[in-house]
């Protein structure tokens, strides 16, 4: 794609190194784009200018929804509460199955968008009556700097702020913003590089990485999982996966495995069945994480939360929908066994 159009909402692109003659390297994700004047990067948010970059993901919001904060999914995180959720469009990912892919793969300047500077979003997220605000449905990072005003402008206000992302980070943009997030969902694609490449367009590795950092920055973290048959749906690469997650320290962090269903180029792939699903779930707790849901798919009902000690349902979920709380204060309210997540 080639353009200089900055569009009306614009701003200096952050992480930005010049190299050759008028091109620009951009540092905001493990892509590394060169980027040649008058040409855009990977995400099509990135745009070389005379030799400067600029993103063109800024201030216009291509959707904005109010959500129950289990939608994204993180289900230790304020349950219940509803969150004023928005994304610009672009992507730094190709994903094969993309659910999103009319915002993810389009540029800020081919769709119809909102007028909503940072200061707007947290207007706006208050009048709705909820102090929750998401970055979400495409990916945040390729609108960093429209992330990181809002959440730094949100946290003055007292409102929490929540990423939902790929992981596809570089490590210094990633540790400059989250003393301004205070939840992520890690949607970790599978654990293979190969499939990464194929699948996704991204790496593994600085998808490991992130998690790393969030968890080292006390940035509450839950990780999806989805079983694309065929490609992520392997018994053994799930072990490995599920062993990684231990051996480094995430037996509470929430893991979400999630139902493919057929949509973007993999139209000719049937869901992902039920008993993958419920196979990925017992992997995953015999490997030791204490907190493993399945979701897309109602009929299993594995979206509830127990207690990993006396082993009681403390949150019961349809749907999006808190039906019974039996955590007091953090606790299991029959056994007092602390739960990982943020309650109040």
């Amino acid at each position: 794609m080639e353009t200089t159009d900055l569009g009306k909402w614009h701003k200096l692109s952050a992480y930005q190194e010049k190299v050759d003659g008028n091109s620009v390297r951009c540092h905001i994700c493990p892509h590394n784009c060169i980027i040649n004047e008058g040409k855009v990067g990977i995400c099509k948010t990135r745009v070389n200018k005379e030799g400067i970059l600029y993103s063109i993901a800024y201030g216009n919001p291509c959707s904005i929804s109010i959500d129950p904060i289990e939608k994204k999914p993180l289900f230790h995180f304020f349950p219940g509460e509803k969150i004023f959720s928005l994304a610009t469009a672009g992507c730094n990912f190709r994903c094969l199955n993309c659910q999103n892919w009319e915002i993810s793969q389009s540029s800020p300047l081919e769709l119809n968008h909102y007028d909503l500077m940072p200061e707007d979003v947290v207007k706006r997220a208050i009048a709705h009556g909820t102090n929750l605000i998401a970055f979400t449905y495409t990916e945040p990072t390729v609108f960093y700097e429209y992330v990181y005003d809002t959440a730094q402008i949100a946290h003055e206000e007292g409102l929490k702020t929540v990423f939902i992302s790929n992981g596809f980070i570089n490590q210094q943009p990633l540790i400059d913003l989250s003393p301004f997030l205070d939840a992520a969902n890690i949607d970790l694609k599978c654990f293979d590089d190969d499939i990464y490449r194929k699948l996704d367009g991204g790496r593994l590795q600085p998808v490991l990485d992130t998690l790393k950092t969030l968890k080292e920055r006390k940035v509450w973290l839950e990780i999806t999982n989805l079983l694309v048959p065929t490609y992520t749906d392997n018994n053994k690469m799930i072990e490995e996966m599920c062993k990684w997650l231990v051996d480094n320290g995430f037996s509470n962090t929430p893991l979400h495995f999630s139902r493919f269903f057929p949509n973007y180029k993999l139209m000719d792939l049937p869901p992902t069945p039920e008993k993958s699903l419920i196979q990925a779930k017992e992997i995953a707790e015999k490997a030791g994480i204490k907190y493993v849901y399945i979701g897309n798919i109602p009929s299993v009902h594995e979206e509830n939360t127990y207690c990993p000690q006396c082993k009681r349902m403390i949150l019961e979920r349809i749907s999006y929908t808190i039906i019974k709380n039996n955590i007091d204060n953090g606790k299991c309210e029959f056994c007092k066994t602390p739960i990982a997540g943020v309650w109040k």
